[in-house]
């Protein structure tokens, strides 16, 4: 998969097959989508064409105060997509100029001189350009004038995506990470930086790493303890380049076994929410690494036990049950 970041300088696509959205997650509901396009684009020997945007729309054209949440960073997004068998991908800078610009010029100026697609596939709901009063309709009228078909995502299948989109967050959120693995189709993951901490866990026994994430929009699952999976890589993987080619790479890259903690840690009278990791027969020193955490299965709440005694004979428990999981 190419993945194009500077829109002034895209190569000629042949018989381009569009679509155009977040996919957050690019879970199972996107992926009815992906796999249309890549259906169109085989009918004519094209080439499938996803465009997505950065940062997210919502971050520029919303007035809520709350921060955008987001299923997938950036680079987690590329990586999923990339396993899927499109010939593009295209990161659009989202910025006020390019939201604002008349409806009509983004069609022209945008989606035919950039992209010259031969089909788009977009929902019926989609809206785009100044005061959003771009749509379907519109493009569905002008199309002609271009020389592209419009292709329509049906109504039932756009909802379907919307509502597991939401489920899935609030899934991640609340600590049903079954569900959110359901329905995203993989195992839902993040990354942070092995950073120092106050070395509790040492003393009980149970040395962590202690993680911090980097990007503040990426969604965090609710505080408890988890199965895990772990992969331990030297740094971050970072693409800044204009034009990058990304192979398939397996999305879950699972090295150790472990059980993490989110929370406040109430025994020790924790003041500020933590991610730990403990990671099975595992004994290197990882400050500045990146961890990736696979989240399996919620195991329980966040307890306040009496004694450090009593608390070790829950994480004792709690690793036999993380080990039956994994």
């Amino acid at each position: 998969m190419q993945v194009h970041r500077d829109i002034d300088r895209l190569p000629v696509f042949q018989n381009a097959v569009i679509t155009i959205g977040t996919f957050d997650g690019v879970h199972v509901g996107h992926r009815q989508i992906i796999n249309k396009l890549k259906v169109e684009a085989l009918k004519i020997r094209g080439e499938s064409v996803i465009i997505t945007f950065h940062p997210h729309p919502r971050k520029i054209i919303s007035s809520a105060i709350l921060g955008v949440r987001l299923i997938n960073t950036l680079d987690e997004k590329i990586e999923v997509l990339s396993g899927l068998g499109i010939d593009h991908l295209v990161i659009v800078p989202f910025t006020d100029a390019f939201a604002n610009q008349p409806a009509e010029d983004y069609i022209r100026n945008f989606l035919f001189e950039k992209l010259h697609p031969d089909t788009i596939i977009i929902g019926y709901d989609h809206r785009f350009g100044r005061e959003r009063l771009g749509d379907y309709k519109l493009l569905e009228k002008i199309a002609p004038q271009f020389g592209f078909k419009i292709k329509e995502i049906p109504k039932h299948i756009l909802d379907e995506i919307a509502i597991s989109s939401t489920n899935i967050r609030e899934a991640v959120l609340h600590t049903d990470i079954e569900m959110a693995n359901r329905l995203l189709g993989y195992t839902f993951f993040f990354e942070g930086e092995v950073v120092h901490g106050n070395k509790l866990g040492r003393q009980l026994g149970y040395p962590t790493a202690n993680l911090k994430v980097q990007d503040p929009e990426k969604i965090i699952p609710g505080d408890g303890i988890y199965a895990v999976y772990v992969d331990i890589k030297q740094k971050s993987e970072v693409r800044n380049e204009e034009s990058t080619e990304v192979n398939s790479i397996p999305v879950e890259n699972v090295q150790y076994k472990g059980m993490m903690s989110i929370g406040f840690r109430p025994t020790v009278d924790g003041k500020k929410r933590v991610i730990e990791v403990n990671v099975f027969d595992f004994n290197k020193e990882i400050y500045g690494k990146t961890m990736r955490v696979y989240v399996k299965k919620f195991l329980r709440a966040e307890v306040k036990f009496n004694t450090l005694e009593d608390l070790v004979k829950q994480i004792d428990q709690d690793k036999i049950d993380s080990l039956q999981v994994l």
